[in-house]
């Protein structure tokens, strides 16, 4: 007869095994293209100023409304919210399908018609 020990350290091996196979899930089933977006994201703000990132976050956000490329937003709030069905349809439906031009369009300035956030940095209060 195998009698299994209870060790910390296989409780927490387990514990991790679980939040793996659990994040892993859910970027499956998350938005290919939205993905991709948010891996260029963390890599482009990991060396910038707070002012910067607010910046990039907002030319996404609005970009991402606009469904210039996808309605991968829509269609997420529809499968989760609207419908309950929870089987989003992702337009592209596969990230060999998200094109460098797809991304890029997300961090691309934003047109005339939309001005860019414009932060009153040189009016801060000093720092405590």
């Amino acid at each position: 007869m195998l009698v299994k020990l209870w060790c910390p350290e296989n409780e927490v091996a387990e514990s991790y095994d679980e939040s793996c196979t659990t994040a892993l899930k859910k970027l499956k089933e998350a938005s290919p293209l939205s993905l991709k977006v948010t891996l260029q994201s963390i890599r482009e703000g990991r060396f910038q100023s707070l002012d910067r990132c607010l910046v990039r976050e907002y030319r996404l956000s609005l970009n991402w409304i606009s469904k210039h490329v996808s309605n991968d937003l829509c269609e997420g709030v529809r499968a989760r919210l609207i419908d309950k069905d929870f089987a989003p349809k992702w337009e592209p439906a596969s990230l060999r399908e998200v094109t460098k031009d797809m991304v890029d369009y997300y961090f691309a300035p934003l047109g005339e018609l939309e001005p860019e956030l414009d932060l009153p940095t040189s009016v801060r209060e000093p720092s405590v």
